[in-house]
């Protein structure tokens, strides 16, 4: 189980489903916000809420996010990206506590980026 708000919270990355759609994750690879040990089947219907569809994230966009890292993404057989981390183990902004430091702004800066992505209902 996690222990602390920035593991639990706070994006590691984002997952894309058979839908075309996304859901941000947590050190757990767990919903944002969750903070169990328990399984959790995000396939299943009622954790449908926890995908949403941007049109602006798409290969081209999260290459760009992740500066053409391909140890950021996973591809799918069709070599579509369908999962990508926002920081690893060496980047982690919690790592480096001063508030002014790359790994942090590179953080931020990727937050910002999805933060501006639309959504389509």
């Amino acid at each position: 189980m996690l222990s602390d708000f920035f593991r639990i919270n706070q994006p590691y990355g984002l997952i894309r489903n058979q839908n075309g759609e996304w859901m941000a994750f947590n050190r757990e690879n767990k919903p944002i916000g969750f903070n169990t040990n328990e399984p959790i089947d995000t396939r299943l219907p009622e954790y449908a809420h926890v995908y949403t569809f941007f049109p602006g994230l798409h290969n081209q966009s999260i290459m760009e996010l992740t500066r053409y890292n391909e140890a950021d993404i996973k591809r799918d057989e069709q070599g579509n990206i369908c999962q990508f981390w926002l920081y690893n183990d060496a980047t982690n902004p919690m790592n480096q506590r001063e508030k002014e430091n790359e790994h942090w702004q590179t953080y931020w800066r990727k937050l910002e980026a999805l933060a501006k992505l639309h959504v389509i209902r």
